[in-house]
């Protein structure tokens, strides 16, 4: 069926279908060949596109996170084949249920032979009424470029003063005309792999020599030792805390055992390998500093990076390239074909990002973090 360009959109709930055989499934197929049109137009490849199975199960995660989508079809889902094609774009709310309750995080994508028909603005309107009905008092969003643009007429800086966006890019066009407020610019960096061997062993000897004997590194994978699961829960709050957030209103979020070994079992569903390194602090125990590498269900050759903390008093140590040069080799080690590593991290973060400079990241793009107080 022919998407009728005079047609409004029609917008459904996305159901979870009990496997990805189910009658009702094609829907969610749909939302993920869209998301992946969406990422591929962005930024030029397949990277970081989605996949059905994983979807599905980081949508079962419900616990700590309500997580609605809404899908925009043709017409009704019942008045036309179970095409994935007929899935238009989606819109994304996930929703706190245990800290930040006062908040919400929204995502609008549209496949971008379907733009300019008004999907995108009637997505947005459900989120909003969305998280209007379920007592939010502001939302987040974000808005993706594949290149930062130079300081200049035309752009627009958040409220850190750090970073810059096109002021008529598409997505930042959508969200600013809609009362969405720039708050934090965040850098999309790539790390062509393997990296070098003897220079990945020279930054980690530096920065051993200047962590010195009183930090060690302690590595596991999918599951954290239960001597140390209470410890690595402390960080992943401290996560929420002592990470740059510009002027976007987000408040301690507060992490327990129970909830690491939640988010554990996630990636176990999703297929998705999840490694740490983190270094220990010896004289106390305590675990201060912690990063992770997420692989990909259905290819070895690109690699998530995903949190990357330093305790605010123990730093000074060089232990975010302790950590990190630390899971790096081990990734050598068990995924040798493992090509590239994406990471995000916010323009101000000067110290971590020059970490990733030293390392041989480079530049990719980035995004813009936006608030809308809904009053």
């Amino acid at each position: 069926m022919t998407a009728d360009p005079r047609t409004a959109p029609v917008l459904v709930p996305l159901p979870l279908p009990t496997d990805l055989d189910a009658p009702d499934a094609w829907l969610l197929h749909g939302m993920v060949d869209a998301v992946n049109d969406v990422l591929l137009d962005t930024w030029g490849t397949r990277d970081e596109a989605r996949v059905a199975g994983e979807q599905l199960a980081a949508l079962r995660d419900q616990e700590y996170v309500t997580r609605l989508r809404f899908v925009a079809l043709d017409a009704p889902p019942e008045a036309g084949p179970p095409d994935p094609a007929r899935v238009l774009g989606r819109a994304v709310l996930d929703l706190p249920r245990q800290d930040n309750t006062h908040t919400g995080s929204a995502g609008v994508e549209v496949r971008p032979a379907h733009r300019g028909r008004g999907i995108g603005a009637a997505l947005h309107d459900l989120v909003i009424a969305t998280a209007r009905a379920h007592g939010r008092s502001t939302l987040t969003a974000s808005s993706d470029h594949a290149a930062e643009p130079d300081a200049g007429p035309g752009t627009l800086a958040p409220s850190t003063g750090t970073g810059r966006v096109r002021a008529d890019d598409r997505g930042v066009a959508f969200l600013a005309h809609r009362g969405w407020t720039l708050e934090q610019v965040v850098r999309r960096s790539v790390l062509d792999l393997p990296v070098d061997a003897p220079v990945l062993a020279g930054h980690a000897a530096a920065a051993a020599r200047a962590a010195g004997p009183d930090y060690r590194v302690v590595r596991w994978e999918a599951r954290c030792p239960d001597e140390l699961v209470d410890q690595f829960a402390h960080l992943q709050t401290r996560m929420s805390t002592d990470a740059p957030k510009g002027g976007l209103d987000l408040r301690e979020d507060v992490w327990d055992a129970a909830r690491v070994r939640a988010a554990e079992q996630t990636y176990v569903d999703r297929g998705m390998p999840y490694r740490v390194a983190a270094a220990l602090h010896q004289p106390t125990g305590d675990l201060v500093a912690y990063t992770s590498l997420v692989s990909r269900p259905d290819s070895d050759e690109f690699v998530f990076q995903d949190d990357t903390l330093v305790l605010r008093e123990h730093r000074g140590h060089r232990l975010g390239m302790l950590v990190k040069t630390a899971n790096l080799a081990r990734l050598a080690e068990v995924q040798p074909g493992a090509r590239r590593i994406g990471t995000w991290n916010a323009e101000e973060n000067a110290h971590m990002l020059a970490i990733n400079v030293a390392l041989g990241f480079r530049p990719a793009g980035g995004s813009g973090e936006w608030q809308l107080r809904l009053g």
